[in-house]
């Protein structure tokens, strides 16, 4: 990979680091910058709910605001597959852990299946799908 290649995708690990740490600081105005205006999202729950679908960054945005925005979440994103699909388009799969202590709370793993788009000079998530392997409970 040439020099910059990886720059693209260093920059879209940056974007997913301020995703999660948006998120578990429940910054959400700054949390909605990471979606690019065209987003959309589906979140599955394997075995403890039917998906969750977003259609817009708004929707996502005041859906986790509205349902995480007192609960304490950890979220940690690994072992990034990155791939530039184009010139301002790339898509990426993250191994995932989180802890949410809604109720009694879980702690979960699996994936995060993206599509990620550059406008304006800025990597945006464009599409994500959650996968889940296993919901544990706190």
């Amino acid at each position: 990979m040439d020099a910059a290649t990886l720059a693209e995708i260093e920059a879209i690990k940056q974007l997913k680091a301020r995703y999660f740490r948006l998120l578990d600081t429940k910054q959400w105005d700054a949390w909605r910058e990471v979606f690019s205006d065209d987003f959309s999202a589906v979140v599955e729950g394997g075995s403890a709910h039917e998906p969750v679908r977003f259609a817009s960054p708004e929707e996502m945005v005041a859906g986790n605001r509205r349902i995480l925005a007192t609960a304490p979440t950890v979220h940690h994103g690994h072992m990034p597959e990155i791939t530039l699909t184009g010139a301002d388009t790339a898509a990426g799969v993250w191994a995932m852990m989180d802890i949410v202590q809604l109720g009694k709370g879980f702690r979960g793993y699996g994936h995060y299946h993206e599509e990620y788009v550059k406008r304006g000079g800025r990597w945006q998530i464009r599409r994500l799908r959650l996968t889940r392997l296993a919901m544990i409970p706190l």
